[in-house]
């Protein structure tokens, strides 16, 4: 989007209004229009200037956030980004314990209880087979702060929104997601839906032994997205696929500490996926691509050289940048503004 020399906040409320968010809850990005998340990421780009300061969009608003599992990024950004937009925020960072969740009670009710003092709420569990049934009970629109291991679509919001503002366009690209374990990759799930919703040509790079859930591949489909699948391939291979996108997604990976054998196994099973600073270079002097790095983080030194971080391929830093405008967009467009 080519934005105006200045603009006002009423335009920012009408392209929130474009978005048709207003009452509804956040929990699959392919539940939205292309011209739908276009214009929430238009909105965000127009409260760039303003998450670092303040625009008080939300004034009188309540954020709650219930994170039934550990997070940084997710839970700062949301709640920084309510802040930004003149709200309030109320967090519960460990329910199973300091909530009436710990006495039994269910999460509907626990949900619909929150309602009563919150205007929105951000929800990270474990079990997304609770959690459905149990929106129900929320009285206010309710964003998933990831969802057992099947999605998390404010990341992939996020990192759909850096390839908007990255490459400008959407048309004609091609991103890669690569993990040895695709069964619980929802950020890179959440991603790929976005990208798939936006006109993006997706390749996913796996093993055979830990395939992409068929719920996710079904959904990709339905967009009419083109989809290549690749499994168990050698580093080499990989680095050849590589150079034929514009961006490779890492959804992260949780490296076994405590069992030395299952460390051994899993470091096996990670190193094809290994990336190093001096491929990327080998890559842009073959094709003159330069091809992007993303992540959702926190990241491990198994799965890419950390060299990348002062290169131009890095975009995982650039990723959390551009984390709170959005959410920033996605709340306020959530809410609604008046």
């Amino acid at each position: 989007m080519a934005l105006p020399k200045s603009f006002t906040p009423f335009q920012i409320k009408d392209k929130l209004a474009e978005t048709g968010l207003r009452g509804k809850n956040f929990e699959f990005l392919t539940d939205y229009t292309r011209q739908q998340l276009q214009s929430l990421f238009e909105a965000g780009e127009m409260l760039e200037p303003y998450w670092r300061s303040k625009l008080n969009l939300m004034e009188g608003k309540v954020l709650a956030t219930l994170f039934f599992q550990p997070s940084t990024r997710t839970r700062f950004s949301t709640e920084v980004a309510m802040l930004r937009l003149g709200g309030s925020v109320l967090s519960e960072s460990n329910p199973t314990t300091s909530s009436s969740t710990a006495k039994g009670e269910s999460l509907s009710d626990y949900l619909r209880t929150v309602s009563v003092y919150a205007d929105i709420i951000a929800l990270r569990h474990p079990n997304d087979a609770e959690v459905f049934p149990a929106l129900s009970g929320a009285r206010v629109p309710v964003i998933s702060g990831g969802w057992g291991n099947v999605t998390h679509p404010t990341q992939g919001l996020l990192d759909v929104y850096t390839i908007y503002r990255a490459l400008g366009r959407f048309e004609g690209v091609k991103v890669m997601i690569a993990s040895s374990d695709l069964s619980r990759a929802r950020s890179g799930h959440s991603f790929a839906l976005g990208l798939a919703t936006m006109g993006a040509e997706l390749v996913y790079v796996g093993t055979s032994v830990n395939p992409i859930p068929q719920v996710i591949m079904d959904k990709i489909k339905a967009t009419g997205a083109k989809v290549t699948v690749h499994n168990d391939l050698s580093n080499e291979e990989y680095m050849e696929c590589m150079a034929d996108v514009d961006a490779c997604y890492l959804p992260g990976c949780s490296v076994p500490k405590d069992d030395p054998a299952a460390r051994a196994a899993f470091l096996d099973t990670i190193k094809p996926f290994y990336i190093t600073l001096d491929g990327l270079r080998k890559i842009k002097e073959k094709t003159g691509k330069v091809v992007g790095i993303m992540h959702s983080l926190p990241r491990n030194d198994v799965e890419f050289d950390y060299a990348i971080d002062d290169s131009e391929f890095q975009l995982y830093f650039r990723q959390m940048a551009f984390s709170v405008p959005i959410r920033m967009a996605l709340i306020a467009g959530m809410v609604g503004v008046d």
